[in-house]
């Protein structure tokens, strides 16, 4: 269910509702944009760092120190950082040869059937991260080198987890409405308005 887009398409399309709820939908929306764009800036200092890393072994026969610890670190939590963006304009994994030959109609409503399962899963998952966390706060666990504590990797994580869950939502209900025949709340999710 990915989106491609030309600018008449975008021209084309009809304005999108002026609710509170609209509004809310694309505030949410654009913090989730915001959020995966940090998780971007994230990796890419990420690979800068390692770069360095690997020159300075290369030049000075020494690496960073616990280089390795900090891209363990944090690149799982730019890995959760996406995950809500995909969600919003679905580019999770799908299998679209079920649904080649759907209307536009059961296409948005497979999207939504699509979105409850990632509200569950993002349920599942705020739950036992929280609860690993504590874990981690409980009996403190830290890196070898840097002695950076593990659950710090946690805060961020849970807050990628709860705008995944707010972008299941704003899927679903933007799934419904254009099976419904009615605008979505926002252009970012993939979904055609059944005729």
């Amino acid at each position: 269910m990915t989106a491609k887009t030309t600018p008449a398409d975008a021209a084309a399309r009809p304005p999108r509702p002026d609710t509170p709820a609209a509004r809310t939908a694309a505030v949410l929306s654009r913090t989730i944009e915001y959020w995966a764009l940090a998780g971007g800036l994230l990796a890419c200092g990420l690979a800068l760092m390692t770069t360095a890393s690997a020159l300075s072994n290369l030049v000075m026969g020494v690496p960073f120190p616990a280089d390795h610890e900090l891209m363990k670190h944090f690149i799982a939590v730019v890995i959760f950082m996406f995950l809500p963006y995909c969600q919003l304009v679905g580019a999770n994994v799908t299998v679209d040869i079920f649904t080649e030959r759907m209307g536009a109609g059961k296409k948005a409503l497979m999207g939504a059937f699509s979105a409850i399962l990632a509200i569950a899963f993002s349920l599942l998952l705020l739950r036992q991260m929280w609860l690993g966390m504590w874990g981690y706060v409980k009996w403190l666990e830290v890196t070898p080198v840097l002695g950076l504590p593990l659950w710090t990797a946690f805060p961020p994580i849970l807050l990628s987890l709860l705008l995944l869950l707010i972008a299941a939502l704003i899927t679903l209900i933007d799934g419904y409405r254009a099976a419904r025949g009615r605008v979505p709340f926002t252009h970012r999710t993939p979904f055609q308005i059944a005729e």
